[in-house]
C-alpha cells in the first residue's frame, strides 16, 4: 500500500506537532515512576484497557518479534495496533494500524485532542513534584488512544526501556513476550542481568501467560519466580534441536534443556530445524500447539529464526491459550511477508550495504553471527558510529574478527560519540591500518564503499552499524527511507 503524499498544510501542523513533543525529556532519560503517565491515560478515559495487548520486552529482538508477531495477527484477520520504539524517520513509525504508519491527519487530531487535557494533568503533576511529562509518555498515551479509536482488535505493544517503570506499562498484557535479555543502559537499569531481568519481568500480570525467548539461567530463573508468584504459565525457547551436525534431535534438545538449568516450565518450544535460503531461511518451528514445518522467514540470522518462535508462540498463547494450533497456510503467509527495518537490511548493491541497528554487544554478537551465516564477502568493511554511553569495547572486539577494515565516523545524534575518541578506542582492537576516521558519515560511507569496491564493487560489503541513528541515517542517504 503505497501512503498518499501529505498536503502542505498538513505536513506543516505534522512538524509542530512533533516538535511540541520532542522537545521534552527524550525517551532514555526515565524517570522510575508511572504516575504522570497513568494520570494522563485515566483522564483519556484508560484507552488502553479498550482492547487486548501482548506486550514485548527484553534487551534485543524486541522490534522484530513485535513486527512478527503483528503480522501473523494481520494475516488472522485481526485488526492490529503496533507501537515500537525509536522511530528510524517519522515519528508515525511508533503508532502503526494494521500495518501502516497512522496517517498524518488522525496523529494530529489524536494530539489535538489531547493537548488540553495534557495541561491540565501536567499542571497537576508540577504541582504535586511530578515534573512535566516526557516525549516517551506523551506518545505511550497517543498510541493507546489512537488504537483505541481505530478501533483495533489487539495491540502489540514494545517496551521503551526496561518494564516495571516503562511508560507502556499502564497495560496489562494477557501474553507478555520476553525478548533475550542482557546488559544496555546500565546506567538506568544496573549492570548486572539479574537485576535488568528483575525490572523486564515487571510486565508480567497476573492471569498473563508468558513467553521467553531462550535465556541465561539467573534470568531464567527471575522469569519463573515471578511467574510462579503470580500464578502465571511460562513458555521458554530452549534453542535449536536441530544444529546441523550429525547427532540426533534428542541429543541437542537435552543438551540445550541442561544448559538452560531445571525444566519447570508450563511448555517448551524449540527451532526443529533451520536452512538458509536465497533472501532469508527456511524454519520448521515447534509451537505451544504443534510443529510448523517448510516456513520461509524473509529475514537473516538465527536470532531471528528465534525470534519467528517467540512470536508464533505469543499469537498461539493469545489466540487459543496456546491448546490449538494457527493454520499453516496463515503462519506461512506471516512470516514470508514480514520485514524488519534497519535489521541487517540489503539496502544497496555492488558494493552490497547492510545496516543493522545493533548498538550493544548482544546485538552485535547476533549480528557478527548472521553475517557468518548468511554472506559470504570478498572484503568486508565496517561502518561504525555509537553512542557516547554505550559499551564500546564489547561491541569492537567482537566486529574485528569479521572486518578487514573499519571507518569510523559519527551520526547527528547529540549523543554521539566524537569520532577521533571512537577511532582511538578501535585501535585499540584494530591495527592502525585498517582504522579510518571520516567524521562526516556521507563522507565516511562513500569511503567505506571505496574499500569494499576493490573488485568492481563484485563480493564486496560494507557493514553500517553501532546505533539506530546509523541504520536510519545510511538508509535515508541511499534512499531507502
Amino acid at each position: 500500500m503505497t501512503t498518499p503524499p501529505m498536503n502542505i498544510e498538513v505536513r506543516k501542523r505534522l512538524r509542530e506537532v512533533e516538535q511540541e513533543i520532542v522537545v521534552r525529556a527524550p525517551e532514555h532519560d526515565i524517570d522510575p515512576t508511572l504516575a504522570r503517565v497513568r494520570a494522563l491515560v485515566e483522564v483519556l478515559g484508560d484507552p488502553q484497557l479498550a482492547y487486548p495487548v501482548i506486550h514485548v520486552t527484553g534487551t534485543n529482538g524486541k522490534t522484530s518479534t513485535t513486527r512478527m508477531i503483528e503480522r501473523l495477527l494481520m494475516e488472522l484477520g485481526l485488526r492490529t495496533g503496533r507501537f515500537t520504539s525509536p522511530h528510524l524517520h517519522d515519528i508515525r513509525e511508533r503508532i502503526v494500524l494494521s500495518g501502516e504508519p497512522v496517517e498524518a491527519e488522525r496523529f494530529i487530531a489524536a494530539y489535538d485532542d489531547l493537548a488540553p487535557l495534557l495541561a491540565i494533568v501536567e499542571a497537576r503533576c508540577l504541582e504535586s513534584g511530578l515534573g512535566r511529562l516526557s516525549f516517551f509518555e506523551i506518545l505511550v498515551a497517543l498510541g493507546y488512544a489512537i488504537f483505541a479509536d481505530a478501533p483495533v482488535d489487539v495491540a502489540v505493544v514494545e517496551v521503551g526501556l526496561g518494564g516495571t517503570w516503562d511508560a507502556t506499562n499502564v497495560a496489562n498484557g494477557s501474553v507478555a513476550v520476553i525478548a533475550p535479555i542482557a546488559v544496555d543502559h546500565a546506567r538506568y537499569l544496573g549492570s548486572e542481568v539479574e537485576l535488568i531481568a528483575g525490572e523486564k519481568a515487571g510486565i508480567i500480570k497476573p492471569e498473563a501467560i508468558v513467553v521467553s525467548a531462550a535465556q541465561e539461567p539467573v534470568v531464567l530463573e527471575v522469569l519463573r519466580e515471578r511467574s510462579g508468584e503470580l500464578g502465571v504459565s511460562l513458555v521458554v525457547d530452549i534453542g535449536s534441536v536441530d544444529d546441523g551436525t550429525d547427532g540426533g534431535a534428542g541429543d541437542r534438545e537435552d543438551s540445550t534443556r541442561a544448559a538452560q538449568g531445571p525444566a519447570v516450565d508450563s511448555a517448551e518450544i524449540a527451532v526443529l530445524t533451520r536452512d538458509i535460503a536465497v533472501g532469508g531461511q527456511v524454519l520448521t518451528l515447534r509451537g505451544l500447539a504443534g510443529d510448523y514445518p517448510d516456513l520461509f522467514l524473509a529475514l537473516h540470522g538465527e536470532h531471528q529464526a528465534h525470534n519467528a518462535l517467540v512470536a508464533l508462540a505469543a499469537v498461539e498463547a493469545f489466540i487459543g491459550g496456546g491448546q490449538q494450533p494457527l493454520d499453516i497456510d496463515v503462519v506461512r503467509a506471516a512470516f514470508a511477508a514480514v520485514t524488519s527495518p534497519g535489521r541487517l537490511e540489503i539496502v544497496r548493491r555492488s558494493p552490497t550495504v547492510l545496516v543493522d541497528a545493533a548498538h550493544n554487544p548482544a546485538g552485535v554478537a547476533s549480528l557478527v553471527a548472521a553475517l557468518e551465516d548468511a554472506f559470504v564477502f570478498t572484503r568486508t568493511i565496517g561502518l561504525f558510529a555509537c553512542m557516547a554511553d554505550k559499551d564500546v569495547e564489547g561491541m569492537l572486539v567482537q566486529l574485528e574478527p569479521v572486518l578487514d577494515e573499519i571507518v569510523i565516523t559519527r551520526t547527528t545524534s547529540m549523543r554521539a560519540m566524537d569520532p577521533e575518541r571512537l577511532g582511538a578506542l578501535a585501535r585499540e582492537y584494530f591495527s592502525d591500518d585498517r582504522v579510518h576516521v571520516v567524521a562526516s558519515l556521507p563522507d565516511a560511507l562513500d569511503r567505506a564503499a571505496e574499500l569494499a569496491d576493490t573488485e568492481g564493487g563484485v563480493g564486496g560489503g560494507v557493514i553500517a552499524t553501532g546505533s539506530v541513528f546509523v541504520a536510519a541515517e545510511v538508509r535515508a542517504l541511499l534512499g531507502a527511507a
